[in-house]
């Protein structure tokens, strides 16, 4: 079972990804994919659902769920699951996804892999949930081989969602529930959706990446404008964002975004675990790098030994020189 997390109407990449995921793991364990939608007039994205992976779609509509509310959902989603009682159940880790996945396990008494970046069914069914642990620098494999059910929240980018099938056939059931006003411990006011100032790294097909190695604002700049010559989009490590570089959005790896671009292009970043957890996933990888030991070198298709301070102006001007031919 997954949770099918939607804002304002819209189905959540993240939901979509859990469903391509669920049904690689219920093929591999002879088992059905459901989810559980939560919201009001939410009826009309059960179809959708269907046609990315789901067999059955779980709904609760009523008025005081139009918006989030913690203790509302993860009572609601821990009834469902003790009744219907899925072996696995999948959440996205985003930031209503972190906050209702422990309340949940909790209620059920089980426990719950945190920012997973890989699933796979083990010997007799069990789920082996890929980690990252100390610091990024290793990757640990958890299980939960007593209690039930299995629960991981999931990073946005690290499952694949299913090429759309509006053919699909799936079961729509909606349940009843009593809600009042009276659980409710906060009222929202209003919400605003503020859009992004720019492609969102987890959407660019081209992501270009600066680490410690080039940290500072004027190589940067050259980052961002060999960016924009290219149509993609800028990201970092965490020693750049510190520095007020970029925002937090735009980071990479263990605490920031799992992206899966055609390219990525790494600059000045030595390779630790920590970040390259967050870009294994891209179709081509490339590095330039000082140092010819760096970790980087290690995940890359094409590495380029150098100062990425020479080589950014460089590549910049020859992109420019190609594109005014054009």
């Amino acid at each position: 079972m997954t949770f099918t997390e939607q804002r304002f109407g819209r189905i959540e990449e993240v939901s979509l990804e859990l469903l391509g995921g669920a049904r690689k793991l219920a093929e591999k364990s002879e088992g059905d994919v459901s989810t559980l939608l939560i919201g009001r007039n939410v009826k009309n994205l059960a179809r959708e659902l269907i046609a990315y992976g789901a067999d059955k779609v779980f709904i609760v509509e009523h008025p005081l769920l139009t918006y989030y509310q913690s203790d509302i959902y993860a009572r609601i989603f821990a009834d469902i699951i003790q009744k219907q009682k899925p072996n696995i159940v999948l959440v996205g880790a985003t930031s209503i996804g972190m906050d209702l996945a422990p309340r949940v396990a909790a209620k059920l008494r089980t426990g719950l892999s945190a920012h997973v970046v890989k699933l796979e069914i083990g010997d007799g069914g069990l789920l082996r949930q890929v980690v990252p642990g100390f610091g990024g620098n290793v990757m640990a494999v958890v299980t939960c081989p007593e209690k039930r059910p299995q629960m991981a929240t999931v990073r946005p980018g690290v499952l694949k969602k299913l090429k759309k099938d509006e053919s699909r056939q799936g079961e729509i059931i909606e349940l009843e529930v009593k809600v009042s006003k009276e659980e409710l411990k906060a009222r929202t006011l209003e919400m605003r959706v503020e859009p992004p100032p720019e492609l969102p790294i987890e959407k660019a097909e081209i992501v270009v990446a600066g680490g410690w190695g080039i940290c500072d604002k004027e190589c940067f700049n050259m980052l961002k404008e060999l960016a924009k010559l290219l149509g993609g989009a800028v990201g970092g490590t965490r020693p750049v964002l510190d520095e007020d570089l970029i925002k937090e959005d735009q980071m990479i790896g263990q605490s920031g975004k799992t992206i899966a671009p055609k390219v990525y292009i790494g600059f000045g970043i030595s390779g630790e675990m920590h970040h390259v957890v967050g870009i294994l996933d891209a179709d081509t990888i490339m590095a330039v790098n000082i140092d010819p030991k760096a970790p980087i070198f290690n995940f890359v298709d094409y590495g380029v030994v150098g100062d990425a301070k020479e080589i950014l102006p460089r590549l910049i001007k020859k992109l420019k020189e190609k594109l005014e031919r054009k």
